[in-house]
């Protein structure tokens, strides 16, 4: 079914290029990681809602990596940072680690690896 006064629109990926940014991950891996920074100072319940939100969170990170990685990301950023793909891979797998965590170093841990894709992103920018 054709939507009428919308014309199609072609692109290699499903957003314009340019609105891509690691810092939605970030900033969510970053939540995660004040969650667990927090998390024994709280009353019994506020540490179920901390929870709920840390795994929300938690899973943002992961959207946002995978749909980085699926979408901005080409073969020749591969060529340039062959380690790419296992960076992404465990980052999404440390995302999910941290779901079924308390300890804040599992946080930084996320965060610290996000921020190395960080890095590559920005490195392919630049070129």
């Amino acid at each position: 079914m054709r939507i009428p006064f919308i014309k199609p629109v072609y692109a290699h990926c499903d957003l314009p290029c340019g609105v891509y940014d690691p810092a939605q991950a970030m900033i969510e891996a970053q939540s995660v990681k004040a969650i667990m920074d927090k998390y024994e100072g709280l009353d019994e319940p506020n540490k179920v809602r901390a929870i709920i939100i840390k795994e929300e969170r938690a899973e943002l990170v992961k959207h946002h990596l995978m749909v980085l990685w699926a979408d901005y990301f080409k073969p020749e950023h591969l060529e340039q940072h062959p380690d790419l793909h296992e960076k992404f891979w465990q980052a999404i797998k440390q995302a999910s680690n941290c779901k079924h965590h308390l300890e804040p170093a599992e946080g930084q841990k996320l965060v610290e690896q996000i921020d190395e894709i960080a890095k590559i992103f920005w490195s392919t920018k630049k070129a």
